[in-house]
């Protein structure tokens, strides 16, 4: 309660958990105030925003609603941003971990494998991955975690090499205890909390891959995303900028939130390390 008390205080974490509410609540409630699908016409092509009470935010050039879309994409990109850090961080500490405590040869391949992964740029790696696999939610999780994982796993190796020499740990092996149940159950829980630091970077940075790929049509053609969106409003561009413009500022406003929110709970995180 505490750490949640000094996030609210934080003017970054406050600012995070503001701009953070609208896609959030929208992603929650996208089915119950859209429960269409947002990829149907609904109305007249290329409405105006503020024009017609029934499309607040106007419609696109084939007559669906852009606020059902906006709102519906808040879910494919916080949904595709949760997923990619989440398996990220599984592959990352998993690998740390392993090369932190075997230590030798396999720490040494496992490190040549996340600077092989490392040296290619995360969107490049998922274009590539994406291009060959086929254009699906699950694929595009897959593909930008392959370019995320590098850094959750530099970081648990770095964690577990400290750990595996305290005492507790030597206390484990001496009563017998398993390599693996050392890992998971003494070592791993212990390293986890920095990691999981990354987490917000982590789902920021899949945010802004997905939209890219989406952009580039590259994306579940089956899902509306912001990507996607900007990438349709592009053809219209100097006619009908807004649909550009308003998942653009929908992006801006997530990512913008994401890394606020970050940076409140890193500060709230040290002060409480600190008085600790």
């Amino acid at each position: 309660m505490k750490t949640v008390s000094r996030l609210i205080r934080s003017p970054e974490g406050l600012a995070g958990l503001i701009l953070l509410a609208l896609p959030i609540a929208a992603a929650i409630f996208a089915n119950v105030l859209f429960p269409a699908d947002p990829l149907s016409i609904a109305g007249p092509a290329l409405v105006p925003p503020f024009s017609d009470p029934a499309f607040p935010l106007g419609t696109d050039r084939l007559g669906r609603d852009v606020l059902a879309g906006l709102v519906h994409g808040a879910r494919a990109s916080l949904a595709v941003g949760l997923a990619a850090a989440l398996v990220a961080l599984a592959i990352g500490s998993l690998v740390g971990t392993v090369a932190g405590l075997a230590g030798g040869l396999a720490d040494e391949v496992l490190m040549r494998v996340v600077e092989a992964f490392q040296i290619v740029p995360g969107l490049l790696l998922a274009l590539a991955f994406v291009s060959v696999l086929g254009a699906s939610l699950p694929v595009v999780v897959l593909a930008i975690a392959l370019g995320a994982w590098t850094g959750p796993a530099r970081l648990a190796r770095a964690e577990v090499l400290s750990i595996r020499e305290r005492d507790y740990v030597a206390s484990a092996r001496v009563i017998g205890m398993h390599p693996a149940e050392i890992a998971f159950r003494e070592v791993l829980p212990n390293a986890l909390p920095p990691v999981l630091a990354l987490s917000s970077v982590i789902v920021a940075g899949a945010v802004l891959i997905e939209a890219a790929l989406s952009f580039l049509g590259l994306g579940d053609p089956n899902t509306v995303t912001w990507g996607a969106m900007i990438a349709e409003g592009r053809n219209v561009l100097r006619s009908a900028p807004y649909l550009s413009i308003i998942p653009g500022i929908g992006l801006v406003i997530t990512v913008l939130g994401v890394y606020f929110f970050a940076e409140g709970l890193n500060n709230a995180l040290a002060v409480r390390g600190i008085r600790s």
